[in-house]
């Protein structure tokens, strides 16, 4: 049901309804008398894509008034429209323009810049919506095939126990560089202190209370622990603020309705609460209780030892026991229930309560008392070789090599259920995204590491003789080795991108002028530029085989790196001892270069954070990143950017229904471009039979098929879009072949809808003219992705679609048999 909608019929006009949320109050902007109902208006609603842009640039003039929302998203019109719906009269030949900005909900303030440490986070997130799609009889909770789903729930839990092992790296990386490193390597090492006079309480020389390694541990246990409530306060900060807008009220799925209907146009799709509010109460514990094995490990190792104390080993070992049951808890919770998307997610649960207002603050309890318990006097106790615990990194790398191997699997069992040709890497697109959430995870963790190392070893080489300290685990300096491999394949395939455009180029160039009519006169240089704009284009459909080839390098690799750890138990330069000059030197370049490398990527990405929080161009072209990562909700991790999509598509159907109600005879195009096109289907989708009725949608530039359908086919594949196709009275999409990201939806006629037609309208001409005409006297641009508003055909198949929209009436007059002609007006439909 529509928002409030009124019993009376739609086509009446008896009465304005009252304001409802989302509308502005009677005497602001933008609101009208009740006696004035614009019947008979146009509105475009035009929404942006990524990188974002002002409502100045979007309406074509510098005068513009907010009609609703806030700061971070608004609907702005032109300030000589804003009462456009009081002189209907003066609209009839045109619509009304509408900006919806929405670019301050990934690139505002400078507190984005926190999110670079999020990145993996938001990869592995991907990989959970990337699943393929499968048959309605497949779904999850479908009696007709429950080995379906239980595969497709397999998959989601597979996901979610792999973003908990990133959270478990992540604070494990800061143990290792503060407990490890800092605290029981170098303040252990009289020489290290020596050098670094700010450890100078801490060193065990000293005599002074913090001299004790249990104490030192207990002390910089603070630094993980602080990652972690910051990861928290992130998480619930940006909770607060993205994931509380309600969803437009449609009514819940029930069990009876049909198992096909697209799952962004159920209720709760866009309403994850409660799921986010349990994963991050788990992935919070799922820290602390880390801090507390890495602190109790330690402990419990040297009240071991004989001559120790009794009631230490009992207190420690009881703490170990409190650490596996919270661990437990944890994993059940991750596992025990994806996201809810038939309903709205906030019916609060037992289960629920006890995890969010419990699990957390047990866990915390734990790591106090793991603190206390080192911070225990232990006068005879003494820092040497690495801290308990070293082995962690190579047991997470093993296992997320496995749950990666084992979602590959899952994914290619549910890509041959419904194989659709064009889904990316046959079902295997989750497990490689995956696989590549892991690699940044570790290269953040290795390369922190192998630098704060490096700094505390001053001129010396961390595990070399001459080095002050041991160095991180060994498993990371070997990961780190990888690291000049893969660059050396992704240059491999560089190479082979540009040999392929090169000679894709040569081959396009004799077919450019084709499109041009008359056909003019060749100019080489010409045609090579737009040549090579095409074919540069079409690089974007090999993604998926670069992706699948790095993924595939990285398990591989990682796989060595795992097995020279645990055969040899040293770093390859010292493995390699022995061997053949050629495979020793090999070792030792790979490993500095490795080391060097590892710690560079970790600094370019901190100056990057700090050119963001400063730099608002800079900020910008990170918001960029999290426009196209950040539009699914958080499913998988919690720690991840904030969906943006959770307030914008909300945002648009509130706007585009509540519009429609109030003006009954009126007609609305939803304009869409780049991923403005993702969030305008996403809010047609969420509309209900009524409304869409009023409604047109305009996409161009548009990633729909091309990106979303084939990486995130269960949700924009072509079943979902011919679903949308067969519901939606009128649709176009534009492209041309210069544009990298957008391209054709890949839909034709619908002879089980109201569309008759083929979506696609192109590819259109670009540029839009070859060489210098009486009306381009000058070289017209190549446009590719931006500016399809400058192309004539732009308007023209607005407009068309406005004239396609039927009045109300003669919907209730056809009988809803979809003819092809609009309503009496005489105007065939589109096709």
């Amino acid at each position: 049901m529509r928002p409030e909608q009124n019993e009376t019929a739609k086509g009446t006009t008896a009465s304005a309804p009252a304001p409802r949320q989302g509308e502005p109050e009677p005497g602001e902007t933008g609101s009208q008398p009740a006696e004035a109902d614009g019947s008979g208006l146009s509105l475009e609603l035009l929404v942006h894509g990524v990188g974002g842009t002002t409502p100045q640039e979007m309406l074509g003039d510098p005068r513009t008034t907010r009609i609703t929302g806030d700061r971070t998203a608004a609907v702005h019109r032109r300030t000589a429209d804003a009462d456009a719906e009081t002189r209907p009269e003066e609209y009839r030949d045109r619509p009304v323009p509408e900006a919806y900005c929405w670019s301050n909900l990934t690139s505002g303030n400078g507190a984005r810049a926190l999110w670079l440490i999020l990145l993996p986070f938001m990869v592995v997130n991907l990989a959970h919506w990337m699943r393929p799609g499968v048959p309605p009889d497949s779904a999850p909770g479908s009696a007709a095939s429950p080995r379906g789903g239980t595969v497709v729930r397999l998959h989601g839990a597979l996901v979610r126990l792999l973003a908990l092992t990133l959270t478990v790296l992540l604070v494990a990386g800061a143990c290792e560089v503060a407990l490890d490193l800092v605290a029981w390597q170098c303040a252990g090492s009289a020489e290290c202190v020596a050098e670094r006079s700010w450890l100078g309480f801490t060193g065990g020389g000293s005599g002074g209370w913090w001299s004790q390694p249990g104490r030192r541990l207990a002390l910089a246990a603070l630094v993980p622990a602080a990652v972690t409530v910051l990861l928290w306060w992130l998480s619930h900060r940006t909770w607060s603020a993205y994931e509380s807008q309600p969803p437009l009220p449609t009514g819940e799925f029930g069990e009876g309705e049909p198992g096909d209907r697209p799952a962004l146009r159920l209720p709760g799709f866009w309403y994850g609460r409660r799921h986010v509010a349990r994963l991050r109460a788990a992935h919070t514990a799922a820290g602390f209780l880390t801090i507390a094995a890495a602190v109790t490990a330690a402990t419990t190792r040297f009240d071991r030892r004989p001559g120790g104390s009794a009631l230490l080993d009992v207190v420690g070992w009881a703490l170990l026991v409190l650490v596996v049951a919270g661990a437990c808890c944890v994993v059940f919770v991750v596992c025990w229930r994806g996201r809810k998307e038939r309903y709205a997610d906030d019916r609060e649960e037992l289960v629920d309560r006890l995890t969010v207002d419990v699990l957390p603050g047990a866990t915390v309890a734990v790591a106090v008392l793991a603190a206390v318990h080192a911070a225990w006097s232990r006068p005879d106790w003494v820092s040497a070789d690495g801290l308990p615990g070293d082995e962690t990194f190579g047991v997470l790398a093993v296992v997320q090599g496995l749950l990666v191997i084992a979602l590959g699997v899952c994914g290619h069992m549910l890509y041959r259920r419904r194989a659709e040709r064009r889904t990316a890497l046959r079902g295997l697109a989750p497990a490689s995204v995956a696989m590549l959430a892991c690699a940044v995870g570790g290269l953040m963790t290795g390369g922190v590491a192998q630098r704060v190392a490096d700094w505390l070893d001053g001129s010396g080489t961390p595990g070399a003789d001459d080095g002050l300290i041991l160095g991180p685990p060994t498993v990371l300096t070997w990961q780190a080795s990888i690291i000049p491999v893969l660059l050396a394949a992704v240059l491999a395939m560089v190479c082979w991108c540009a040999l392929r455009l090169r000679r894709r180029t040569v081959g396009l160039e004799g077919t450019v002028t084709e499109a041009y009519s008359p056909p003019p006169v060749p100019d080489r240089s010409r045609s090579r530029r737009i040549a090579r704009t095409i074919a540069g284009a079409e690089l974007t459909d090999a993604a998926p085989r670069f992706v699948g080839i790095f993924a595939a390098a990285t398990l591989t690799l990682g796989a060595v790196a795992v097995g020279g750890t645990l055969f040899t138990g040293e770093v390859p330069s010292k493995a390699a001892r022995g061997a053949p000059a050629a495979v020793e030197g090999f070792a030792d370049t790979v490993q500095t270069l490795g080391s060097w490398l590892i710690g560079l990527g970790v600094l370019a990405l901190l100056f990057w954070g700090r050119r963001a929080y400063f730099d608002p161009s800079a900020r910008r072209t990170v918001g960029i990143l999290w426009d196209v990562g950040t539009f699914w909700p958080r499913s998988a991790h919690p720690f991840a950017p904030p969906c943006y999509a959770e307030r914008a598509v909300p945002d648009l159907a509130w706007r585009m229904a509540t519009w429609t109600e109030q003006h009954p005879g009126g007609r609305l195009v939803i304009s869409g471009h780049s991923q403005g096109s993702v969030l305008a289907a996403a809010a047609v989708w969420q509309l209900d039979e009524v409304t869409r009725r009023q409604v047109a949608l305009l996409t161009y530039g548009s990633p729909l098929e091309r990106l979303y359908g084939r990486w995130f086919p269960a949700y924009f594949g072509a079943g979902p879009l011919g679903v949308l196709h067969s519901q939606l009275d009128c649709w176009r999409n534009l492209w041309r072949r210069t544009d990298p990201i957008g391209g054709p939806v890949r839909l034709g006629a619908s002879p089980g809808g109201p569309l008759r037609g083929d979506v696609d309208c192109g590819p259109l001409r670009d540029p839009l003219a070859y060489g210098r005409t009486v009306q381009q006297p000058l070289p017209a641009p190549i446009l590719g992705h931006s500016d399809y508003q400058a192309d004539p055909v732009f308007a023209e198949q607005r407009d068309l679609l406005l004239a396609r929209l039927r009045p109300p009436a003669a919907h209730a007059g056809d009988g809803g048999d979809g003819g092809d002609v609009d309503g009496g007006s005489g105007v065939p439909r589109q096709g």
